[in-house]
């Protein structure tokens, strides 16, 4: 009876520690795959002039280490590539009409996420929601922006205008929970302050 008792111990310790294991490998693979592409970028950047996915890549991989000054340089060099590549489009004052959700102009849309996220985790939350705006204005139905601006907007204490934005992402998105819970919590602190 303690025989098969200390086997059944001995063996769900080898589970978990497999578990365990596993998890720690696939961790070191993820991170050691993150600094491979570190590495080639920032090298290959020494060379020439990267594209706008490559320096977007270089600042995601930055914003997941939380290295926001980096990632900052490294989305404002991607902006800047976009922005030399849109100059090539026609113009404004082409035949061709743009508007603010144009095909041209919503990829851009994610780079200006991006920079807002890592402008709001140096805390400087003005640039932040600068940046969640612009992501906005080219692509005005991108939910995940309007769930950070209302988040800066939480953290610089813009009540009311937070509200107002996880609302308009509940209009979108009846679902979303992130919206669902911080609209709660404020419709709470507005009524309390107001």
């Amino acid at each position: 009876m303690d025989n098969s008792l200390a086997t059944l111990y001995l063996t769900l310790f080898l589970v978990l520690l497999c578990f365990a294991g596993w998890f720690v490998f696939r961790q070191v693979l993820r991170t050691r795959k993150n600094e491979l592409t570190i590495s080639k970028l920032e090298t290959k950047f020494k060379k020439d002039i990267g594209t706008v996915e490559e320096y977007f890549e270089l600042g995601s991989i930055y914003l997941q280490k939380k290295l926001f000054v980096q990632a900052v340089t490294q989305l404002k060099k991607a902006l800047k590539a976009a922005e030399d590549e849109l100059g090539a489009l026609p113009s404004e004052e082409d035949d061709t009409e743009t508007t603010d959700n144009s095909p041209i102009i919503e990829p851009l849309a994610p780079l200006y996420n991006a920079l807002g996220y890592a402008y709001f985790g140096q805390e400087q939350f003005d640039l932040a929601i600068r940046n969640y705006k612009e992501a906005l204005k080219c692509k005005a139905d991108y939910l995940v922006a309007m769930n950070n601006l209302a988040h800066a907007y939480e953290r610089k204490k813009l009540m009311r205008q937070a509200l107002d934005t996880y609302d308009e992402v509940l209009s979108q998105d009846p679902k979303n929970d992130t919206a669902k819970r911080r609209s709660r919590s404020l419709r709470k602190q507005v009524a309390v302050s107001g």
